[in-house]
């Protein structure tokens, strides 16, 4: 008899692997029944990750939109499931324990079957938790292991970590390939002992195509006993995301396994809707570079859903670089030679900051490190100059227990700056919150929700959530779209000017102007959380707001008045003229 292998369709991922925002609410009510018409999926993954934070961020209750697009695959006997980071829950920073465990109460009451749970280190200390609040709520507790490839994370490593992850109680296993760089023939490997040792734990495989890997993977692994394959389907396949089900199945099917038929209207249905929506708003998120795969990413090992970002970075940086170069003699580099020795520097200190899993946030910190050196020495200085307060709680393990060793010199480093190393665990750092939040909603006379959602909301994402309660996000997110489009048609040629929000919408507003010609650098340290500075920063009197890079080096942007950010007008490495104005500040 033929051995069955399902798929499930990565409708969350795809987006976020491609820009940074998601369908609305009446968008995933209206794909939902063309994905259930296809018959092709067991599962569907249908919200976490970041996805919930981005719905608050342009104006939506996520909320809302998880039991919206949840009930369908609900009704049709579809498993829904959803990406969780363990000790951030679904934020970049550790949650509280309470939030942690009200968080799985929620998703089982809107509709979510299978929560995936990681850990950006693979420290099961940090999962272990997620697992029994899981199940507790009736949840399916899928144990995740980040996959990467070093002399650390071997197959017996990963071996090694699954039998701690069933021991906890974990349901299921999942090999996340964020950077799908892991081998074909190491992950049979993991597959193949993981169902020796225990043929009832169900295995999935979420690889992304990046390096060019992944296809090649799902066949070794389904040889070697996977039971479910993530897919992604077209406009939205390949590239920096996942293979594409048709593939994969036509594969497969010749492969001897028994795989599910497609309905290929109910695809294309699906994929013209994809489109639609892409056309709506959601391209102009959306970074043409992800639609490539690269093989340069073999040898850094970062996700490809960072590519976007990083090359934002690169040309932000681009010029400084060059023009302290030039100051000291030395031959300018062109964007694709930095970018190979940006590549090479990840690569070098990689192993020297303990081999962390580059998956979020810490491949943005192994690639912020690396810039930074690279910044740094070419004025001259030494490689660690500029590391943040988030990779330095990486390095002291205030985050997990680093896979790898840390260099002696990193060690010392720490040492010299007074800083302590921490051995407990993570969690004991973040006492818990719940009722602080519950208090100040009965005195703001907001509605807890139900089943305690939108208290949920509010202790996971304060920040945006106050934002989205005032209409703000809405706001900004509003101005943000504009501001794309009018990109777009100034680069057809087609001038569309928007009003000016001192006079309209921040009458009170000062403008901050470039000083002279250059491109915007909001934050030379690269701390990822002020890049720009957020909505409601306040500057003295004086303070530097942003740089630019011109011809003569780094000059300071300063305000000459205190204020606080109403709205950014510029992005991170704009070309801007002298008198632009970067940023409005409120008095």
């Amino acid at each position: 008899m033929k051995r069955e292998i399902k798929f499930s369709l990565l409708y969350r991922d795809m987006w976020q692997s491609s820009g940074k925002y998601v369908p609305r609410k009446d968008q995933l009510a209206e794909i939902a029944p063309v994905i259930i018409d296809m018959g092709c999926f067991a599962r569907v993954e249908t919200n976490g990750g970041a996805s919930e934070q981005v719905n608050l961020l342009y104006g939506e209750n996520p909320n809302q939109a998880v039991r919206t697009f949840t009930k369908p695959f609900n009704e049709a006997g579809i498993q829904t499931h959803m990406l969780d980071r363990g000790l951030n829950g679904l934020r970049m920073n550790p949650v509280p324990a309470d939030v942690r465990e009200l968080m799985y109460k929620v998703k089982k009451a809107q509709g979510t079957d299978i929560t995936r749970i990681f850990d950006g280190l693979n420290d099961v200390r940090n999962i272990a938790p997620s697992i029994r609040y899981a199940k507790a709520a009736g949840m399916i507790a899928q144990a995740t292991m980040c996959i990467t490839h070093s002399e650390v994370h071997t197959a017996e490593y990963y071996i090694n970590m699954a039998e701690q992850l069933i021991a906890e109680g974990a349901q299921e296993i999942c090999l996340k390939d964020m950077a799908g760089i892991g081998r074909p023939e190491t992950l049979a490997k993991i597959v193949k002992a993981i169902k020796l040792s225990h043929p009832d734990i169900t295995i999935q495989y979420h690889g992304h195509s990046g390096p060019g890997f992944s296809v090649a993977t799902m066949l070794e692994i389904a040889k070697a006993g996977v039971d479910i394959l993530d897919v992604a389907m077209e406009p939205l396949s390949w590239g920096m995301v996942h293979p594409d089900v048709i593939t994969i199945q036509a594969m497969l099917k010749d492969a001897g396994f028994l795989v599910p038929e497609i309905n290929m209207k109910a695809y294309m249905e699906a994929r013209r809707l994809t489109q639609s929506y892409i056309d709506d708003f959601l391209g102009y998120f959306i970074d043409p570079r992800n639609r490539f795969m690269t093989s340069l990413l073999i040898g850094c090992g970062l996700p490809g859903g960072m590519m976007g970002s990083l090359m934002a970075d690169l040309k932000g940086v681009h010029a400084a670089i060059n023009t302290n170069l030039k100051a000291q003699g030395k031959a300018e580099l062109t964007e694709d030679e930095l970018l190979v020795q940006l590549f090479d520097e990840v690569k070098y200190i990689w192993p020297k900051l303990g081999n962390p899993p580059l998956v979020t946030p810490f491949s943005q910190y192994v690639k912020n490190v690396a810039l930074m050196n690279i910044f740094a020495m070419s004025r001259g200085q030494e490689r660690y100059s500029m590391i943040d307060e988030n990779t330095w709680n990486m390095i002291l393990g205030k985050a997990g227990r680093l896979p790898g060793k840390l260099d002696q010199e990193i060690i010392d480093l720490a040492k010299s700056k007074n800083l302590e190393f921490f051995e407990g665990d993570p969690q004991d750092n973040y006492p818990n919150v719940l009722p602080k939040f519950i208090k100040e909603m009965e005195e703001l006379g907001w509605d807890r929700g139900q089943d305690d959602e939108e208290l949920f909301e509010f202790a996971m994402h304060e920040k945006q959530y106050r934002e989205y309660k005032s209409g703000e996000a809405k706001k900004n997110f509003n101005r943000e779209l504009q501001q794309k489009m009018e990109a777009k048609f100034k680069s057809a040629g087609v001038e569309v000017k928007m009003p000016d929000l001192r006079a309209t919408k921040y009458p009170n507003a000062e403008r901050v102007e470039s000083t002279s010609k250059g491109r915007l650098i909001w934050e030379l340290d690269y701390n990822d959380h002020s890049i720009p500075p957020a909505h409601g920063t306040s500057f003295a009197e004086g303070d530097v707001v942003a740089y630019l890079e011109t011809p003569n080096g780094i000059e300071e942007i300063k305000t000459n008045f205190a204020g606080k950010i109403v709205s950014i007008e510029k992005q991170q490495g704009d070309l801007v003229e002298k008198g632009d104005v970067v940023a409005y500040l409120e008095k």
